[in-house]
């Protein structure tokens, strides 16, 4: 209940910073062993951002490994457990003791290649985890195959996000099921490497990959002009 309330305090604030058309957002920087990441959050996402935030900001992020990796698929960590495991341990069900956070996804925000996403158990409401997340690699899809992804997961996707599913890549068919809630702007091939590392067959690196994860709050201007990054 403690978590809900401040999680709903944040919340507050970033919504009433949004509603200001504020001049500042979130800068997320996620250095990991085989490089750094620049990460913006959603503001249609907005409980996603704020428990993402909130965690960051308290150093739950530190040290905890890329847990499960799956090649033209996605990189996922954030399992509390993950923190100075044994070698070969297996990871994924850390976290179930956190409040899970209500699903958010938004048409705007597809699986594109480089998309943040949370991490979810099979559950009917599509609540997500807690702490766990996933960084999309995916693959390529033909205008054909996105065709039939449409119609599979439900969505009239913009001319802009196929041409990206075609050229780009992505996970389209976890669309209108997990909630997108960032995307990094900076340092995808860093995603790249890491999931092409060797794992075992729980698809958790042999060699580990851990992360620290911070936040600075920084003029969407200079965002744009370090990044490349434009707010609509």
């Amino acid at each position: 209940m403690k978590r809900l309330l401040t999680l709903c305090l944040l919340l507050t604030s970033i919504t009433l910073s949004a509603q200001k058309k504020t001049k500042k957002d979130y800068l997320i920087t996620m250095e990991t062993t085989k490089g750094t990441m620049a990460i913006i959050l959603f503001d249609k996402a907005p409980l996603h951002k704020a428990n993402f935030l909130k965690l960051a900001e308290e150093g739950f992020y530190e040290n905890l490994l890329f847990h499960r990796v799956i090649n033209e698929f996605m990189i996922q960590g954030g399992d509390p457990n993950s923190k100075n495991a044994e070698k070969g341990a297996k990871l994924g069900s850390g976290g179930a003791d956190l409040e899970k956070v209500p699903f958010e996804f938004v048409p705007e925000h597809v699986h594109l290649k480089g998309s943040l996403a949370a991490a979810r158990t099979n559950n009917p409401a599509k609540e997500s985890s807690g702490c766990q997340f996933y960084i999309v690699t995916g693959k390529k899809y033909t205008d054909f195959q996105m065709t039939d992804m449409a119609k599979r997961v439900g969505l009239d996707y913009t001319e802009e996000q196929r041409k990206a599913y075609i050229e780009e890549g992505g996970t389209p068919f976890l669309d209108n099921n997990y909630t997108v809630f960032g995307k990094v702007i900076k340092g995808i091939e860093i995603a790249e490497e890491i999931e092409k590392v060797e794992t075992d067959g729980s698809d958790r690196p042999i060699e580990d990959v851990s992360m620290k994860v911070s936040v600075k709050k920084m003029k969407k201007k200079k965002i744009t002009k370090l990044y490349g990054y434009h707010y609509n």
